[in-house]
């Protein structure tokens, strides 16, 4: 029975080549407990090559609440959410990744943990679900601190974030144009008009590790040409490009904060500073077309 004093949601969860992590994505929030009348979720194919489209599809002929959007024109996260926004009706907007997954209760949890607040940061989690790699391990000690990013810098990833559609109707959507940084750019946005950004702890999201160097390598590279732009495209904010800031999510290797051995805590050391050079790498590439764009 349809509960009128609920708002409405959209769940937006944008994807590209991932038709195991949007399966367990769906297969999660199919079962949530929040009113199927109040609810819409919105899987964003982004140009996807694989089996992914056709997952979506037998998804949303089961469920009359999944409905299939699909963004091919701009290949980004960022464009893919945007497109959801543009199709959502829901009152609020939350925004999940395609290989996170959740208890029943969670959106109920979120929701009624947001009251009237436009601007809310999950609890997210980081799970081993596979082997125990190193890099699994190292990734696994990064977690989200989504507390400490929306009470130092203003932004909740967007992986776990609910925000009002009035909100974003007064500070504009995602910068499509950014590889990476976007939930930052935008949070910083929605702060500077005067939004309140809340946490909310008890409303948790399960996200599984990067557990090879390769994908380790390929999101600090990301990371870092997505801080350059970041620069590029909003310097009275962020500082023109020319120096890459501080990584915000730094791995923490002392011996309070990582478990294991001495020899892997060395490990996990000589690792987080060689991610903080690729990160550094893609930073500097991304500043070099910066400068050349700009000496044409």
């Amino acid at each position: 029975m349809s509960d009128p004093d609920r708002p409405v949601v959209s769940v937006i969860i944008p994807v590209y080549n991932d038709p195991k992590g949007i399966a367990d994505t769906l297969s999660a929030l199919t079962k949530q407990t929040y009113p199927d009348e109040r609810l819409e979720l919105l899987p964003v194919d982004n140009g996807s090559t694989d089996r992914t489209r056709e997952v979506i599809r037998q998804f949303a002929a089961d469920n009359e609440i999944v409905e299939l959007v699909v963004e091919d024109e701009i290949q980004g996260s960022y464009a893919a959410r945007n497109a959801g926004i543009e199709r959502a009706s829901g009152e609020i907007l939350a925004f999940v990744d395609a290989d996170m997954y959740m208890d029943e209760t969670w959106l109920e949890t979120a929701v009624d943990a947001a009251g009237d607040a436009p601007y809310i940061g999950c609890n997210v989690e980081l799970v081993v679900d596979g082997d125990a790699t190193l890099a699994a391990k190292f990734d696994a000690q990064t977690a989200f601190p989504v507390e400490r990013y929306i009470a130092e810098q203003q932004y909740a990833p967007t992986c776990c974030l609910l925000v009002r559609r009035s909100v974003v109707e007064d500070v504009g959507p995602f910068d499509a144009m950014l590889v990476s940084g976007g939930d930052s750019e935008f949070g910083n946005r929605v702060a500077q008009a005067g939004y309140e950004q809340q946490f909310a702890s008890e409303a948790t999201l399960y996200h599984p590790v990067r557990d090879s160097l390769s994908s380790l390598v390929k999101k600090e590279l990301r990371v870092g040409r997505g801080l350059c732009q970041r620069q590029e495209y909003y310097p009275e904010r962020f500082g023109r490009p020319g120096i890459p800031p501080r990584p915000s999510g730094a791995k923490s290797t002392d011996q309070n904060s990582t478990q294991g051995s001495s020899s892997e805590q060395v490990l996990f050391a000589i690792l987080s500073t060689a991610m903080t050079g690729v990160r550094a790498l893609g930073y500097f590439r991304e500043c070099v077309r910066y400068v050349r764009g700009n000496a044409r």
